[in-house]
């Protein structure tokens, strides 16, 4: 309850102070850019998304209290709307003012369900986009597995845990309730549902994965030596994977990895990316079906480990080579 009145109230008042104030901060963050010879006005850009932003995330809190105040905040299909109506407006506030367009490659692998998706981490905007794919092209009901951290976010913390996700606690010492509430989250999902995990666990970048890889190397020096040509993804972590796929032993598996989010895990990073013109997302999708996928159970996942490692290697292959010819395309516009 403290955490939502002050995340909430700061919201509400943020909300207010930059649009009041936006006649004062607008000109002058134009003026700083174009000192800058940013003439694109990252900063401009992004302060107007943090205002469409606080405006969203206030709506869909006022919108999810009317539902507690009528009784419905048990209603499912009320909350999945919300839910598709956010990401649906927040992905269309980022592409008016910063510029990001998402691409969809293989939108047809969510149907005919059920399914896990395992999607690849690289940035802040990860959970939008795989919402947005998810609630309104495929128009299925997410089920996420999200770190406890972004309860801070006032939409994800009502109406995030009025759905059926986990936020999961990365910290915890014991690790054994926190998968069997990932088996439990999808015990009974159907074709209408889809199950999303992150497997990375968090943003990936060259210095966590040299940390990774010497973790492992030092408790199972044969899976550092498969991952160790890895470049831009992180070792999955397989437990969460593993209890997820034990939870709905029926379910094929979906795997997503995207580029054009690349060093957008800062703020710098944002800044210099919507400096320039960007290309479009690319977010591609692969089915996998369950047949094709090693059985696993609570004491050896040795066999899912080996699997879940050979597809990561090759989502980082594709990775790569999506991103030398985006390389290339821009080297040959430049020419």
């Amino acid at each position: 309850m403290k955490r939502r009145l002050i995340s909430i109230s700061g919201l509400m008042i943020g909300a207010l102070i930059l649009t009041v104030t936006a006649p004062a901060w607008l000109p002058l963050v134009l003026v700083i850019d174009a000192c800058r010879w940013k003439w694109r006005f990252p900063l401009a850009r992004l302060l107007l998304f943090a205002v469409c932003w606080a405006w969203l995330e206030t709506a869909g809190v006022l919108c999810s209290a009317m539902y507690w105040l009528t009784g419905q905040s048990k209603n499912l299909p009320k909350h999945y709307a919300l839910q598709r109506w956010w990401a649906d407006r927040l992905l269309r506030a980022l592409k008016a003012t910063c510029g990001f367009a998402v691409e969809v490659e293989n939108i047809d692998a969510l149907q005919h369900g059920p399914v896990l998706l395992f999607s690849r981490h690289a940035s802040l905007a990860d959970s939008l986009v795989s919402a947005y794919v998810v609630t309104t092209l495929a128009q299925k009901n997410p089920r996420y597995v999200l770190k406890r951290e972004l309860l801070a976010d006032p939409c994800l913390d009502v109406v995030g845990q009025r759905l059926p996700n986990h936020f999961l606690d990365r910290h915890a010492t014991d690790s054994t309730p926190e998968l069997e509430a990932l088996e439990a989250l999808v015990t009974n999902i159907d074709a209408t549902t889809v199950g999303i995990i992150f497997p990375e666990g968090t943003r990936a970048n060259q210095k966590k994965r040299d940390r990774a890889l010497e973790k492992i190397a030092v408790v199972d020096p044969a899976r550092a030596d498969r991952l160790h040509e890895m470049k831009h993804l992180l070792p999955p972590r397989p437990a969460g994977a593993a209890a997820m796929l034990r939870g709905c032993p029926s379910s094929d598996v979906v795997f997503a990895w995207h580029v054009g989010f690349e060093g957008l895990d800062t703020f710098g990073g944002i800044l210099r990316a919507i400096s320039s013109r960007m290309r479009p997302i690319r977010f591609h999708l692969r089915r996998v079906e369950r047949s094709a996928i090693p059985s696993n159970s609570r004491v050896d996942t040795n066999e899912l480990t080996k699997w879940l490692d050979g597809e990561w290697m090759r989502m980082d292959r594709e990775v790569d080579e999506a991103l030398e010819a985006r390389n290339e395309m821009r080297r040959n516009h430049r020419g």
